[in-house]
């Protein structure tokens, strides 16, 4: 199941999915640990002897954030049960507290005892193994913990003069689970009592309840909350700080702050509609949630993805990272991309490459890039990896000037980047040496990577002669320019009219030509190798158009010809594969770089006005859609789609100022 909400502050990371259910916690790295582990932490309502999870089919539920902010707005009704709950969601931006708040209101105007059940399916460090349950009474809460990694759990309803002054937790409940054949302790709150066991050790979870009494539509709030520590002293300062500040003064903090983050930069949004510029914020937004303080920028952090790959998208892809970093460089927060580079200079080898992927923390990833294949020793690089760090480093200086920044990143991260890069080519061809393409599945030399390539060259040659390294200067340009003659010579098909996807080497030194119409052909004009006015780019690019086009009413741009991911149509003809948020952005981002005049800027107006409808009802953009009912697919969010957004909307607003005056 998609996650439909996601909240953080770049420590504490929290899913949710489209039953409102609670499936993910990253803490205090967001991306490494995840303490649930996508197991369905679910919310429960009794009320005159019968009970219903929110999860249940006979609840209608509706889910999205307040305006401008990381906080949710969440309606859910059960006829059935004659109740509405009205719920609010939000992680402290820079305490580890995760604060709900759950309105209660009793349709039926009668005077009923309404319970509400939490349930804590935790498994702590990736493992429920000596996982600890407790019940404190000292403080009327529960714990859960392992090692150096504590969860308190608290509530109340209501609140007295701004604080919590209610009843707290009325029953709890730990127990064994997934253990010699018992369920969970969830079942026994489906009775709407809780036995009050006060701990369990192993593969434990827990529940708690509160009890309430809404009369004459009046609603009942119920204020519940997580405070996340190393030890138990921590964690009880955090659930002080609840019970001191009151948890409505806690939400108006979180809704200024981020209503401030996200506006900090004014901007005039010219003739884009308010859902565009809703998308806009809403997108920067969840890009902070899937960026955690240290550095690293996540791929996607839903955990469903575990149940066909038992792997998950919770990687740095430094690829995708310098692609996100150059939107939110665009966009004006360089305090997080500096972060971003930093981790990069700390983590490129010695042989000044990038390696397929990251954990959150630096360390390197799971990957299926042999070292050895056909008795060749591989390099298993994705060279673009390399060359947009950057590209989007050479982007980031071009707006800040931060000069010392750029310094104290030379000879750990520049240099090293781009001596590779120079010496990472054939020496006949002067085209980069195969590697694998950004979609991971093929190894070659393709036209995204060189333009990547070239590109990166271009901003080291750049850093070296503002830096006064004149020799490095000479050489790195001289090495970008013959990869740019190479790309002309070897990738660009005169035959088709257009670029093409890529060459693989032959044992005879020939180049076999790659033909197949690839979306990251964009990447030609992107990265500058080539004006998005060039005669070949605008042949390459109508084809794209053209071929990659899905031909239903959903639309949208396809990775390539016949995409196998996650494939929904044999109709290759009209379905090329499903529509990626991304590739269909790149066409945007195109049609704004190349627009001439209004009517041409109208184009990528429309595409990026088609691309909202891709979302989530919440406001999240998955991977892909489905080309026939635009449902959701593969994970969501995914950050590379969010940021990818803002870069369309940004582009498209640079050219809009350009052409006002033919307006």
């Amino acid at each position: 199941m998609p996650r439909d909400i996601a909240i953080g502050n770049g420590s504490m990371l929290i899913n949710f999915d489209r039953g409102l259910s609670m499936r993910d916690l990253y803490y205090p790295v967001v991306g490494l640990d995840n303490h649930i582990l996508g197991h369905r932490n679910r919310i429960g309502v009794w009320v005159d002897g019968s009970f219903s999870w929110l999860d249940d089919a006979q609840w209608s539920r509706s889910a999205g954030y307040r305006k401008n902010s990381l906080i949710t707005h969440i309606e859910a009704v059960n006829n059935q049960l004659g109740i509405s709950l009205e719920i609010t969601d939000a992680v402290h931006y820079r305490k580890d507290i995760y604060l709900k708040k759950v309105g209660i209101t009793d349709l039926t105007g009668a005077d009923r005892e309404v319970r509400l059940f939490f349930t804590h399916d935790l498994s702590i460090n990736q493992t429920d193994i000596g996982d600890t349950a407790i019940y404190d009474p000292t403080r009327n809460c529960i714990c859960h913990y392992k090692r150096d990694r504590y969860f308190l759990i608290n509530g109340r309803v209501g609140e007295t003069d701004g604080r919590p002054g209610g009843q707290g937790i009325y029953q709890y409940a730990m127990g064994i689970k997934r253990f010699k054949g018992a369920e969970g302790t969830w079942r026994d709150a489906e009775d709407g009592f809780l036995e009050q066991s006060p701990v369990a050790h192993g593969s434990v979870d827990s529940v708690v309840s509160f009890s309430c009494q809404p009369s004459d539509g009046r609603p009942v709030s119920v204020y519940y909350w997580i405070a996340a520590g190393t030890d138990i002293r921590e964690v009880r300062q955090g659930n002080e700080y609840v019970l001191e500040n009151g948890a409505e003064k806690i939400f108006g903090d979180i809704e200024a702050f981020w209503s401030a983050w996200v506006s900090k930069k004014g901007r005039d949004f010219a003739d884009l509609t308010d859902d565009v510029k809703d998308m806009f914020h809403r997108s920067l937004l969840l890009i902070r949630t899937q960026t955690d303080n240290g550095g690293a920028i996540l791929a996607a952090n839903d955990s469903d993805v575990l149940l066909y790959h038992r792997d998950h998208y919770s990687y740095m892809w430094t690829r995708d990272g310098a692609l996100v970093a150059y939107a939110l460089d665009m966009a004006g927060y360089p305090e997080i991309t500096e972060k971003f580079y930093r981790l990069c200079a700390d983590i490129i080898t010695e042989g000044g490459y990038f390696l397929h992927k990251y954990n959150a923390d630096g360390t390197l990833g799971s990957s299926w890039h042999p070292w050895f294949r056909d008795g060749e020793v591989l390099i298993p690089v994705q060279e673009d990896e390399t060359a947009l760090v950057l590209f989007a480093l050479g982007h980031y200086y071009s707006r800040y000037r931060n000069l010392e920044f750029i310094e104290s990143l030379y000879p750990r991260l520049i240099t090293r980047a781009a001596d590779f890069l120079v010496s990472y080519r054939d020496p006949v061809t002067k085209l980069p040496l195969p590697s694998f393409d950004l979609w991971e599945e093929r190894r070659g030399i393709f036209s995204f990577t060189s333009a990547a390539v070239w590109a990166g060259l271009k901003a080291a040659a750049h850093f070296a002669e503002i830096l006064n390294d004149r020799g490095a200067a000479n050489r790195y340009d001289q090495a970008a320019s013959e990869v740019r003659s190479a790309m002309e010579k070897y990738l660009y098909c005169p035959e088709l009219g257009r670029f093409l996807r890529g060459v693989y080497p032959r044992r005879d030194g020939t180049l076999e030509r790659d033909t197949t119409l690839d979306s990251s052909l964009y990447g030609i004009f992107e990265f500058g190798a080539f004006s998005p006015e060039d005669s070949r780019v605008v042949n390459t690019m109508n084809a794209v158009m053209e071929q990659l086009w899905v031909k239903t009413e959903v639309g949208g741009i396809a990775r390539y010809v016949d995409d196998y991911y996650f494939k929904k149509s044999d109709d290759i003809q009209n379905v090329p594969g499903n529509p990626w948020v991304i590739c269909t952005l790149w066409i945007a981002e195109w049609f704004a770089d190349a627009a001439t005049g209004p009517e041409d800027l109208a184009r990528s107006r429309d595409i990026i006005n088609r691309v909202v409808r891709y979302a989530l009802e919440s406001g999240v953009f998955p991977e892909q859609v489905h080309p026939y009912t635009g449902e959701d697919l593969s994970v969501s969010p995914l950050t590379w789609s969010h940021a990818t957004f803002v870069l369309a909307v940004e582009k498209y607003l640079h050219k809009y100022r350009q052409l006002k005056p033919l307006n």
